[in-house]
Protein backbone atom coordinates (compact mmCIF):
# COMPACT_ATOMS: atom_id res chain seq x y z
CA UNK A 1 0.00 0.00 0.00
CA UNK A 2 1.35 3.44 -0.93
CA UNK A 3 2.13 6.30 1.40
CA UNK A 4 -0.96 8.02 0.05
CA UNK A 5 -3.12 5.17 1.35
CA UNK A 6 -1.66 5.58 4.82
CA UNK A 7 -3.04 9.12 4.96
CA UNK A 8 -6.57 7.86 4.43
CA UNK A 9 -7.09 6.87 8.04
CA UNK A 10 -10.22 7.01 10.10
CA UNK A 11 -12.58 5.76 7.40
CA UNK A 12 -16.02 4.74 8.60
CA UNK A 13 -17.85 2.44 6.23
CA UNK A 14 -21.52 1.72 6.81
CA UNK A 15 -22.83 -0.95 4.48
CA UNK A 16 -26.22 -2.66 4.95
CA UNK A 17 -28.90 -4.37 2.94
CA UNK A 18 -26.57 -6.42 0.76
CA UNK A 19 -28.32 -9.20 -1.15
CA UNK A 20 -26.58 -11.93 -3.09
CA UNK A 21 -28.97 -14.58 -4.40
CA UNK A 22 -28.21 -18.08 -5.65
CA UNK A 23 -24.44 -17.60 -5.47
CA UNK A 24 -24.70 -14.81 -8.05
CA UNK A 25 -25.29 -11.10 -7.63
CA UNK A 26 -29.00 -10.90 -8.36
CA UNK A 27 -28.94 -7.54 -6.61
CA UNK A 28 -26.26 -5.24 -5.26
CA UNK A 29 -27.83 -2.92 -2.73
CA UNK A 30 -26.15 -1.01 0.05
CA UNK A 31 -26.44 2.03 2.22
CA UNK A 32 -24.27 5.04 1.50
CA UNK A 33 -20.56 4.65 2.08
CA UNK A 34 -19.31 7.51 4.22
CA UNK A 35 -15.91 8.62 5.46
CA UNK A 36 -15.18 10.91 8.38
CA UNK A 37 -12.49 12.82 6.49
CA UNK A 38 -12.35 14.94 3.35
CA UNK A 39 -10.68 13.34 0.35
CA UNK A 40 -7.61 15.27 -0.91
CA UNK A 41 -8.32 17.21 -4.07
CA UNK A 42 -7.20 15.60 -7.35
CA UNK A 43 -3.70 16.57 -8.40
CA UNK A 44 -2.61 17.78 -4.95
CA UNK A 45 -0.62 14.59 -4.33
CA UNK A 46 1.27 11.93 -6.24
CA UNK A 47 0.53 8.22 -6.41
CA UNK A 48 3.77 6.27 -6.64
CA UNK A 49 4.31 3.18 -8.73
CA UNK A 50 3.78 0.15 -6.51
CA UNK A 51 4.29 -2.76 -8.91
CA UNK A 52 3.72 -3.81 -12.49
CA UNK A 53 0.33 -5.45 -13.00
CA UNK A 54 0.66 -9.12 -14.00
CA UNK A 55 -0.48 -10.58 -17.29
CA UNK A 56 -2.10 -13.88 -18.12
CA UNK A 57 -4.92 -15.61 -19.96
CA UNK A 58 -8.49 -14.51 -19.25
CA UNK A 59 -11.97 -15.11 -20.70
CA UNK A 60 -14.59 -12.39 -20.99
CA UNK A 61 -18.33 -12.73 -20.38
CA UNK A 62 -18.87 -13.52 -24.08
CA UNK A 63 -16.36 -16.41 -23.91
CA UNK A 64 -13.74 -14.47 -25.85
CA UNK A 65 -10.23 -15.46 -24.76
CA UNK A 66 -7.43 -12.95 -24.46
CA UNK A 67 -4.74 -11.48 -22.22
CA UNK A 68 -5.40 -9.50 -19.08
CA UNK A 69 -3.04 -6.82 -20.37
CA UNK A 70 -5.70 -5.90 -22.94
CA UNK A 71 -7.75 -4.68 -19.98
CA UNK A 72 -4.97 -2.99 -17.98
CA UNK A 73 -3.32 -0.80 -20.62
CA UNK A 74 -4.11 2.46 -22.42
CA UNK A 75 -6.77 3.48 -19.89
CA UNK A 76 -6.79 4.12 -16.18
CA UNK A 77 -8.18 0.88 -14.73
CA UNK A 78 -9.87 -0.06 -11.49
CA UNK A 79 -9.54 -3.83 -11.12
CA UNK A 80 -11.35 -5.84 -8.47
CA UNK A 81 -10.40 -9.44 -7.67
CA UNK A 82 -13.60 -11.21 -6.63
CA UNK A 83 -15.91 -14.20 -6.88
CA UNK A 84 -19.65 -14.14 -7.39
CA UNK A 85 -20.62 -16.42 -4.48
CA UNK A 86 -19.00 -14.11 -1.91
CA UNK A 87 -21.50 -13.05 0.74
CA UNK A 88 -19.15 -11.12 3.03
CA UNK A 89 -20.66 -7.63 3.23
CA UNK A 90 -17.16 -6.16 3.53
CA UNK A 91 -15.85 -8.19 0.59
CA UNK A 92 -16.95 -8.58 -3.03
CA UNK A 93 -20.47 -7.10 -2.58
CA UNK A 94 -18.87 -3.96 -1.15
CA UNK A 95 -16.51 -3.78 -4.12
CA UNK A 96 -19.35 -4.15 -6.62
CA UNK A 97 -21.50 -1.51 -5.00
CA UNK A 98 -18.62 0.93 -4.62
CA UNK A 99 -17.43 0.46 -8.20
CA UNK A 100 -20.98 1.09 -9.37
CA UNK A 101 -20.98 4.42 -7.49
CA UNK A 102 -17.55 5.31 -8.85
CA UNK A 103 -18.62 4.49 -12.41
CA UNK A 104 -21.57 6.85 -12.14
CA UNK A 105 -19.40 9.68 -10.84
CA UNK A 106 -16.75 9.21 -13.51
CA UNK A 107 -19.29 9.07 -16.32
CA UNK A 108 -20.46 12.51 -15.18
CA UNK A 109 -16.90 13.85 -15.56
CA UNK A 110 -16.11 14.70 -19.22
CA UNK A 111 -12.37 14.23 -18.73
CA UNK A 112 -12.84 10.61 -17.64
CA UNK A 113 -15.01 9.56 -20.54
CA UNK A 114 -13.26 7.01 -22.75
CA UNK A 115 -10.15 7.14 -20.56
CA UNK A 116 -11.19 4.95 -17.62
CA UNK A 117 -12.39 1.35 -17.33
CA UNK A 118 -13.48 -1.04 -14.60
CA UNK A 119 -12.60 -4.74 -14.41
CA UNK A 120 -14.02 -7.45 -12.15
CA UNK A 121 -11.84 -10.57 -12.36
CA UNK A 122 -13.00 -13.80 -10.72
CA UNK A 123 -10.59 -16.08 -8.92
CA UNK A 124 -13.18 -18.91 -8.81
CA UNK A 125 -13.22 -20.17 -12.42
CA UNK A 126 -14.79 -23.52 -11.48
CA UNK A 127 -18.02 -21.73 -10.60
CA UNK A 128 -17.68 -18.36 -12.29
CA UNK A 129 -18.11 -19.27 -15.93
CA UNK A 130 -18.48 -16.50 -18.53
CA UNK A 131 -22.24 -16.94 -18.31
CA UNK A 132 -22.19 -16.55 -14.53
CA UNK A 133 -20.00 -13.45 -14.83
CA UNK A 134 -22.38 -11.95 -17.39
CA UNK A 135 -25.34 -12.53 -15.07
CA UNK A 136 -23.35 -11.08 -12.18
CA UNK A 137 -22.57 -7.93 -14.13
CA UNK A 138 -26.15 -7.45 -15.24
CA UNK A 139 -26.65 -4.29 -17.28
CA UNK A 140 -23.01 -3.32 -16.76
CA UNK A 141 -21.83 -6.44 -18.60
CA UNK A 142 -23.84 -5.49 -21.68
CA UNK A 143 -21.48 -2.62 -22.40
CA UNK A 144 -22.37 0.92 -23.24
CA UNK A 145 -21.59 4.04 -21.30
CA UNK A 146 -18.43 6.07 -21.37
CA UNK A 147 -16.70 4.08 -18.61
CA UNK A 148 -16.86 0.38 -19.60
CA UNK A 149 -16.97 -2.39 -17.01
CA UNK A 150 -15.51 -5.76 -18.02
CA UNK A 151 -16.37 -9.00 -16.22
CA UNK A 152 -13.62 -11.58 -16.64
CA UNK A 153 -12.83 -15.09 -15.52
CA UNK A 154 -10.25 -17.68 -16.51
CA UNK A 155 -10.48 -21.08 -18.15
CA UNK A 156 -8.99 -22.88 -15.14
CA UNK A 157 -7.43 -22.51 -11.70
CA UNK A 158 -4.08 -23.00 -13.42
CA UNK A 159 -4.64 -19.80 -15.43
CA UNK A 160 -5.76 -17.71 -12.48
CA UNK A 161 -2.92 -18.78 -10.15
CA UNK A 162 -0.15 -16.59 -11.66
CA UNK A 163 -2.50 -13.60 -11.71
CA UNK A 164 -3.22 -14.01 -8.01
CA UNK A 165 0.49 -14.38 -7.31
CA UNK A 166 1.28 -11.29 -9.36
CA UNK A 167 -1.30 -9.18 -7.54
CA UNK A 168 -0.37 -10.62 -4.15
CA UNK A 169 -3.91 -11.90 -3.57
CA UNK A 170 -4.21 -14.80 -1.14
CA UNK A 171 -7.22 -17.06 -1.60
CA UNK A 172 -7.91 -20.22 0.39
CA UNK A 173 -10.71 -22.70 0.94
CA UNK A 174 -11.25 -25.74 3.20
CA UNK A 175 -8.72 -28.45 2.39
CA UNK A 176 -11.20 -31.31 2.66
CA UNK A 177 -13.63 -31.71 -0.24
CA UNK A 178 -16.49 -32.62 2.11
CA UNK A 179 -16.06 -29.30 3.95
CA UNK A 180 -16.35 -27.14 0.86
CA UNK A 181 -19.47 -25.06 0.22
CA UNK A 182 -20.37 -22.25 -2.20
CA UNK A 183 -18.99 -18.98 -0.93
CA UNK A 184 -16.36 -20.58 1.32
CA UNK A 185 -13.33 -18.91 -0.27
CA UNK A 186 -11.34 -16.85 2.22
CA UNK A 187 -9.67 -13.69 0.92
CA UNK A 188 -8.94 -10.07 1.72
CA UNK A 189 -10.73 -7.50 -0.44
CA UNK A 190 -8.34 -5.78 -2.84
CA UNK A 191 -9.11 -3.29 -5.59
CA UNK A 192 -6.21 -2.06 -7.73
CA UNK A 193 -5.80 1.30 -9.42
CA UNK A 194 -3.68 0.81 -12.55
CA UNK A 195 -2.33 3.55 -14.80
CA UNK A 196 -2.28 3.54 -18.62
CA UNK A 197 1.15 1.90 -18.66
CA UNK A 198 0.07 -1.04 -16.51
CA UNK A 199 1.56 0.13 -13.21
CA UNK A 200 -0.41 -0.41 -9.99
CA UNK A 201 -0.57 2.99 -8.33
CA UNK A 202 -2.88 2.27 -5.40
CA UNK A 203 -4.37 -0.75 -3.62
CA UNK A 204 -7.65 -0.35 -1.75
CA UNK A 205 -8.77 -2.64 1.04
CA UNK A 206 -12.12 -2.48 2.83
CA UNK A 207 -11.12 0.46 5.02
CA UNK A 208 -9.94 2.62 2.11
CA UNK A 209 -12.56 1.84 -0.54
CA UNK A 210 -14.36 5.18 -0.26
CA UNK A 211 -15.91 6.35 -3.56
CA UNK A 212 -14.77 9.98 -3.49
CA UNK A 213 -11.24 9.00 -2.51
CA UNK A 214 -11.02 6.54 -5.40
CA UNK A 215 -12.56 9.00 -7.87
CA UNK A 216 -10.03 11.66 -6.85
CA UNK A 217 -7.21 9.14 -7.27
CA UNK A 218 -8.43 8.31 -10.78
CA UNK A 219 -8.61 12.01 -11.63
CA UNK A 220 -5.10 12.48 -10.24
CA UNK A 221 -3.78 9.93 -12.74
CA UNK A 222 -5.73 11.59 -15.55
CA UNK A 223 -4.25 14.97 -14.63
CA UNK A 224 -0.83 13.32 -14.67
CA UNK A 225 -1.59 12.35 -18.29
CA UNK A 226 -2.44 15.95 -19.15
CA UNK A 227 -6.21 15.50 -19.22
CA UNK A 228 -8.14 18.60 -18.25
CA UNK A 229 -10.51 17.75 -15.43
CA UNK A 230 -13.63 19.70 -14.50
Amino acid sequence: MSAHSETKTGCLLALVGLLIAGGQAAAHEAAAVRADFKAPAPGTYRLERIMASPDGRVVDSDRKRGQLSAYTRDKVTLLSLMYTACSDEKGCPLAFYTLDMIKRQLEASPGARGRVQLVSLSFDPEHDTPEVMRAYGGAHAKGGGTVPWHFLTTASKRDVAPLLDGFGQDVSRPAREEDRRPGDLTHVLKVFLIDRSGWVREVYSTSYLVPQVVVNDVKTLLLEDGVAMK
